[in-house]
């Protein structure tokens, strides 16, 4: 073979070689992409889930506030009907003392 031919193939077996490695990279910048579109509908999946467990965390907070509320109602009430009894059983002249 000749010189010429000899650095020809040399030359082109180093374009091969940078071509391959560019290939290399280019999957690899593909399948990382694919990796992160992945990754984001995961984090999307997580995110429309927790939105709903908030949603459902809100309407208990809010039926457990109500209920507190009514408790607290009946335990006023309960609280003026007791005084009520104690002040009108209490002999005269002894109501708040």
């Amino acid at each position: 073979m000749t010189a010429a031919v000899e650095d020809a193939l040399r030359r082109l077996e180093a374009t091969v070689a940078l071509l391959e490695a560019a290939v290399a990279r280019r999957l690899d910048a593909e399948r990382s992409r694919g990796d992160l579109e992945a990754e984001l509908d995961l984090m999307q999946q997580d995110r429309a889930r927790l939105a709903a467990e908030l949603d459902g965390t809100r309407v208990r907070l809010s039926e457990a506030e109500a209920t507190v509320e009514e408790v607290e109602r009946r335990l006023g009430q309960a609280i003026g009907t007791v005084e009520g009894v104690l002040t009108r059983g209490e002999p005269a002249g002894r109501a708040g003392e």
